[in-house]
């Protein structure tokens, strides 16, 4: 964490804690296995240090619009787009990455530890998100349970479903 954001969101309200999201999975019954490792920071940190796996390896995108539209895109690591190509995919024009500071704000965690886990620190429901098409074929999904120090194995419905049921759809991000 950098010294100049504080660790509130846009409400004020401190952001749900990884521990608390585990917790969380674990009420519900959901069926997920999380491993603590080095910061990934990259994909290529990631890749570096993770073990192999053939499903569902993400890096997410927080994005915005010169009007301060904002959007989560939750891509397959290897998938390569350029900004204006993405805007046009999601219907905008102009996109840039979101600061450090909206980052907290909005989805309450850091640059590198960026999931589709984060729309639940969403609290004005502002964030429009959208998951890869690469993935709706892919039985589980590794993401960041909210820090870049472990990572959460899910599978892809129960995933999902958890976010839609708290009121967090995601749309299918299609690449034609």
């Amino acid at each position: 964490m950098t010294k100049d954001i504080k660790p509130l969101l846009i409400d004020g309200s401190t952001p749900l804690s990884s521990d608390a999201l585990l917790a969380m999975l674990d009420a519900e019954g959901l069926v997920h296995h999380t491993v603590d490792h080095a910061p990934m920071w990259t994909v290529e940190d990631a890749k570096a240090i993770r073990a192999p796996s053939p499903h569902g390896h993400t890096k997410n995108l927080f994005v915005r619009n010169k009007k301060g539209r904002m959007w989560l895109l939750t891509l397959h690591e290897d998938r390569q787009v350029d900004m204006k190509t993405m805007g046009g995919l999601i219907g905008t024009n102009r996109l840039s990455f979101a600061s450090p500071q909206r980052l907290m704000h909005y989805l309450g965690v850091i640059p590198g530890a960026v999931s589709m886990f984060s729309v639940l620190n969403d609290v004005t429901r502002q964030v429009t998100c959208y998951i890869d098409e690469a993935f709706m074929a892919a039985p589980e999904l590794h993401v960041h349970p909210l820090v870049n120090t472990r990572t959460t194995t899910i599978d892809r419905e129960n995933l999902l479903g958890f976010l839609m049921d708290r009121g967090y759809p995601f749309e299918v991000l299609r690449f034609g």
